[in-house]
C-alpha cells in the first residue's frame, strides 16, 4: 500500500476511536460485525482501532458517537414534578418513578487532511429521551427529549499525558436544545476541547467547555433569550470520565462539578456494561446529581437503569 493510503487509514482509525470516546459515553454501532478482528493486545485504544478496521470501508454501517442503548426499567427515587407544576403541562404530580430512556447517536466525516495528514471535521448526533412508558394515567408521554447536533475538528496528537499514550484531541461545537415551547424550553450551545489518553489498561478523558453567551429575556415567556442563565451552576464547566475493561466486562465513571466552594454541585454516572449474546450487551447505569436531562438541570435526580446497549465505549 502505498504512503498516503496508509496514512489514510491510520487517520480514520484514530478519529473513529476518538468519536466513541467522546462526551461522557462513545461507542461504535457496528461492534458485533467485528468479532473476527484481530485478537485483543495489551491496549485498549489499539484494540478499539482493529475493530474500527473490520468496518471503516462498510457503507452499509453507521459508526455510533455516543453509547446507543435502550433502559426498559429506571427507577427515580423523586421525580422533578416541580418544573411542570409551575408551567401548564398536563402532567406533573402524576409522574411515575419508572420510566423508560433510550439514546441513539451516529456520526459522519465530513472532510479529512485540513490542516494536517491525520486530521478530520466530522459531524455528530445524539437523541436521549425518557418515556413515561407505563404511566396510563397520563396517556404514557415522553417526558423529555434531548436533541444535540455536533461538530468536530480532531486529530492525533504526539502528546505523553500524565503518562499516558494514545493522546487524542479534539475541538468542537455542540448544541443542545429540548424542542420545546415556553415555559419549559431549555437549550446551550458550547465550544468544547477534549483530550484522551490511556495509562495501565485505563483510558480518560478531559472534556472543558465554554458556554457561548445569550442576551437576557425580558419576560419569561419570550422565545428570544436565554432559557436557563444558570445552567453552569449546576452543570460547571467540565466531565471527567474514565473506563476499565476485563473479561469482557466494562466499567465506567464520569464526573462533573462546578468547582464552588459554597452551593458545590455535580454529578456522578457509574456504568456497568457486561455480555449477554454476540450482539447484544447488558448494561447498568447509575445517576445521582444534576444535569442528568435539561428540563431536569438544576433538579437533584438518583436514578438506577438496567437494559441492553447496542455501541459500548471500549
Amino acid at each position: 500500500m502505498n504512503a498516503p493510503g496508509y496514512r489514510r487509514i491510520e487517520m480514520i482509525n484514530r478519529i473513529c476511536l476518538l468519536l466513541m470516546l467522546m462526551s461522557a459515553q462513545p461507542g461504535l454501532a457496528a461492534e458485533g460485525m467485528a468479532d473476527s478482528g484481530p485478537a485483543e493486545t495489551d491496549s485498549l485504544v489499539i484494540d478499539r482501532i482493529e475493530r474500527e478496521r473490520a468496518v471503516q470501508d462498510n457503507r452499509s454501517v453507521l459508526l455510533a458517537h455516543k453509547r446507543n442503548y435502550l433502559l426498559p426499567l429506571t427507577y427515580a427515587a423523586r421525580p422533578n414534578d416541580d418544573v411542570f407544576e409551575a408551567g401548564s403541562s398536563d402532567f406533573g404530580e402524576d409522574l411515575d418513578n419508572v420510566e423508560i430512556q433510550f439514546q441513539l447517536s451516529i456520526k459522519a466525516a465530513l472532510a479529512e487532511g485540513l490542516f494536517t495528514e491525520q486530521d478530520a471535521l466530522l459531524v455528530g448526533a445524539t437523541v436521549r429521551a425518557f418515556w413515561q412508558a407505563y404511566n396510563g394515567d397520563i396517556s404514557a408521554p415522553f417526558r423529555e427529549t434531548n436533541y444535540e447536533p455536533e461538530l468536530f475538528w480532531l486529530t492525533p496528537v504526539p502528546w505523553k499525558v500524565l503518562g499516558g499514550d494514545a493522546s487524542l484531541f479534539a475541538l468542537g461545537f455542540s448544541h443542545q436544545s429540548n424542542g420545546r415551547s415556553q415555559p419549559f424550553s431549555r437549550s446551550w450551545n458550547r465550544l468544547y476541547a477534549s483530550v484522551i489518553w490511556e495509562r495501565w489498561r485505563y483510558v480518560f478523558q478531559f472534556k472543558a467547555w465554554w458556554r457561548i453567551p445569550e442576551d437576557e429575556k425580558d419576560d419569561p415567556l419570550d422565545s428570544d433569550g436565554d432559557d436557563n442563565p444558570d445552567i453552569e451552576d449546576f452543570l460547571g464547566n467540565f466531565e471527567f470520565t474514565t473506563a476499565y475493561r476485563k473479561n469482557d466486562y466494562e466499567v465506567s465513571v464520569m464526573l462533573r462539578n462546578n468547582l464552588e466552594r459554597e452551593d458545590n454541585r455535580g454529578a456522578i454516572q457509574v456504568d456497568l456494561t457486561f455480555p449477554l449474546q454476540r450482539r447484544f450487551r447488558g448494561y447498568l447505569q447509575f445517576f445521582n446529581g444534576y444535569g442528568e436531562s435539561l428540563i431536569d438541570y438544576d433538579a437533584h435526580i438518583e436514578r438506577i437503569g438496567i437494559g441492553i446497549l447496542l455501541s459500548d465505549l471500549l
